[in-house]
């Protein structure tokens, strides 16, 4: 029998209790009161209720290593990332890797590999084998259902998958970005109950009033924790926290839910709130075995200074403490095997060339800090009857290259990338993982590829003949190294490109989403420009 005393925060019953937590085979057996109790607060662990691991670019039981210590003890991930490049035998690839650390993993069934019919992935996931993933009681949810336009429009795949989520009494998450009207009442109809692609109070109130819980994201390259922060003034039942994709450097650096907590607190909400937002709603939406310190829970909890800092002391998972003062107190787990799907084959510059055929250029616009995108139309630079980059008015050439397949390079262009020399290339390019490079030349751009076809996956900056390259052998997403070394990497990366010109605050994770299309506005897919308000292809010139 373990004790631990202090400040219990009962975020069931919305109080603080002073006493001792009698702890006994990982459970919370007793609780006893009592006023003579050392200054700490004992609180339920954070969970982070939607995250991509793979964007992180460490395994499972690595980026628990740096998560445990922020005191997140639980993770609702969607593994789509992986299952896109290797299908289910990259799923089974994530849970158990995940299981080589304390850290509680709670995977989905991916919804949508691939995202759309209008990209190319590694892999597809039909409706069969999507029940077969949720028939699993390691499979927690169906994840984000991305494919609104098929819910709206009773495609037959989509609405066998979420029947199949619906018999097994599994939750269903959403990602509708901007979907409103009636739309939106089909799409929540549907029986999917939550939201991560909010970006204004209006649209999410829209969310709720339906009936779906929103999850307010801060993410490495989406952020709208500010903006949507109100929320919880009226709705704190009806929101969770989550971080989405969150990179090495970012997450060692800034931490993770808990600094979410600490910003919630210090803008005048109350901390008993902040901390169901940050543990009860998501424990109750997805049926989580993660405990509340209540009488027969798991012994899932974390000991902090105070309610305003939460500065982390120590993090309880089944009655171990598996990290004390920023250190964990498990061994590192190296994996004995890797995965991956890469076939594509070395570029030259002539199959970069883009002939004009027309007085005007569709550009992809970017916004620092945002997934969505707008599009402009401007003057094309031509050379030798090529369409070229700009670098005077920030217009560079986008190329994504499939990489599972034999197929031309799909082109586009895009600005406030900021690159005024080098090119920049990476396998993270969601959801299909295909090759995405931008840069100030077609020879830069061939030249990034290249190297990354070269390494089978990672990420990379080049400049001449300066090279600097993060790989990534797992998927083409994920590093075997240590956290820190693949941070260290990455922030090398980072200022590399910056150093090239961009100003971008993460300029990696942002490219990363120029192929992912069901985030409007204009985006490339492997097939080529697409138009999420129309969602169809688009021509390049007009």
């Amino acid at each position: 029998m373990n004790t631990i005393a202090g400040h219990v925060v009962d975020v069931v019953a919305r109080q603080i209790r002073k006493g001792t937590l009698y702890i006994d085979g990982g459970k919370i057996v007793n609780f006893e009161a009592s006023d003579a109790v050392p200054d700490q607060y004992i609180i339920p662990g954070f969970v982070d209720a939607h995250i991509h691991i793979e964007s992180s670019m460490m395994l499972p039981s690595e980026f628990a290593r740096y998560s445990l210590p922020c005191g997140t003890v639980a993770c609702v991930c969607d593994p789509h990332e992986i299952a896109n490049v290797c299908g289910i035998p990259g799923v089974n690839y994530m849970i158990e890797n995940g299981k080589k650390s304390p850290l509680k993993y709670y995977f989905g069934a991916p919804s949508c590999v691939p995202a759309t019919p209008f990209d190319s992935s590694g892999a597809i996931l039909d409706a069969e084998a999507v029940s077969k993933l949720l028939e699993r009681d390691d499979i927690y949810f169906l994840a984000e259902m991305m494919n609104y336009p098929g819910v709206i429009e009773q495609d037959e795949q989509v609405h066998l998958k979420l029947r199949a989520a619906h018999k097994h009494l599994k939750p269903i998450d959403g990602h509708a970005p901007e979907l409103t009207g009636e739309g939106l009442i089909a799409y929540a109809s549907a029986g999917i109950t939550t939201d991560h692609e909010c970006m204004t109070i209006a649209e999410a109130e829209a969310k709720i009033a339906l009936g779906m819980k929103v999850l307010i994201r801060e993410g490495s390259a989406a952020k709208n924790f500010d903006d949507l922060l109100p929320l919880l003034e009226k709705y704190s039942d009806e929101i969770m926290f989550c971080s989405d994709d969150k990179h090495p450097d970012d997450l060692i650096k800034n931490g993770h839910i808990n600094t979410l907590a600490r910003r919630a607190v210090a803008a005048g909400y109350d901390a008993l709130e902040v901390l169901r937002i940050c543990s009860l709603n998501p424990v109750l939406h997805y049926k989580l075995d993660v405990g509340l310190l209540q009488q027969g829970d798991d012994a899932d909890f974390l000991v902090v200074n105070n309610l305003t800092d939460f500065d982390v002391k120590q993090t309880y998972i089944r009655g171990l403490k598996v990290a004390e003062n920023n250190a964990v107190l498990f061994p590192r787990y190296i994996p004995n095997k890797l995965i991956n799907n890469f076939k594509a084959t070395p570029l030259q510059p002539e199959q970069l060339r883009v002939q004009p055929s027309g007085d005007q250029l569709k550009v992809i616009v970017v916004d620092d800090g945002q997934l969505f995108t707008h599009s402009e139309l401007v003057v094309p630079k031509i050379d030798n009857d090529n369409v070229i980059s700009d670098t005077t008015n920030d217009i560079l050439k986008l190329v994504v290259y499939n990489r599972y397949q034999d197929m031309k390079p799909a082109i586009g262009f895009i600005k406030n990338i900021g690159l005024k020399e080098g090119a920049l290339a990476s396998t993270v390019s969601h959801d299909s993982h295909n090759i995405v490079a931008v840069g100030t030349s077609d020879e830069e751009i061939v030249s990034a590829i290249n190297h990354i076809i070269a390494s089978t996956g990672g990420i990379l900056a080049c400049n001449k003949d300066n090279v600097l390259l993060l790989p990534l052998p797992v998927g083409g997403l994920m590093s075997a190294e240590e956290g820190d070394v693949i941070a260290q990497k990455y922030e090398e990366l980072d200022a590399a490109v910056k150093q090239m010109g961009s100003q971008l605050k993460a300029p990696f994770m942002t490219v990363a989403f120029m192929s992912l299309l069901v985030i409007p506005k204009l985006k490339l897919s492997d097939q080529g420009l697409f138009d999420g308000r129309t969602y169809a292809f688009t021509d390049l010139m007009i």
